[in-house]
């Protein structure tokens, strides 16, 4: 990831992003052209957002995003997950940024992998309303899924080929394969 030279306001950023045609991340002062991604990293995406439209049908008061909203905290961070849900009415206000996700999806990249890994997540954390982050890897079938504990710790569990993941903040249970189906290897 490559950040403009200088600094400049939560304020501006919009301003500009609103006028982009390419999306940027914005954080802490400094803002992030997004990579395009791969084939099979929108073909994940497009079967995990499939699987939560199925499991949510009609009649649920949540949300899901791909990746064109964004996600924010107070002046720290814009960023564009790949998949995310929020269930907080507070989140209807505004068509282009949410700021209380439950759930947060990141189909790793060659180019983000470290950074949706560790300072990612990190700022995430912040989120009071997130309960889980979930990484999925575009390399092989592995899920790493990291949940926030009643004491507001992080666990972590991976899901590996032939097993079902659960996202246990929107109670949804799928095997693995139906995240990988349709991928060129």
């Amino acid at each position: 990831m490559i950040a403009s030279p200088h600094t400049i306001s939560p304020q501006d950023y919009l301003a500009l992003e609103r006028q982009s045609p390419i999306r940027h991340e914005y954080r802490y002062g400094l803002v992030y052209a997004m990579a395009g991604g791969s084939d099979n990293h929108d073909r994940i995406a497009f079967n995990l957002l499939s699987l939560i439209d199925n499991h949510f049908g009609n009649a649920s008061n949540c949300r899901f995003h791909s990746g064109n909203v964004k996600v924010n905290y107070r002046s720290d961070f814009y960023y564009y997950p790949d998949a995310f849900v929020t269930c907080d009415p507070r989140d209807r206000s505004d068509r282009y940024i949410k700021r209380y996700p439950k759930l947060i999806v990141e189909v790793l990249s060659p180019s983000t992998q470290i950074f949706d890994l560790g300072e990612k997540f990190n700022d995430y954390q912040a989120l009071e309303t997130l309960e889980e982050y979930v990484l999925i890897s575009q390399d092989s079938q592995c899920v790493e899924c990291r949940r926030r504990t009643p004491t507001n710790s992080w666990q972590t569990i991976v899901y590996e080929p032939d097993q079902l993941v659960l996202l246990k903040s929107i109670n949804l249970k799928f095997a693995i394969a139906d995240l990988y189906r349709g991928l060129d290897t």
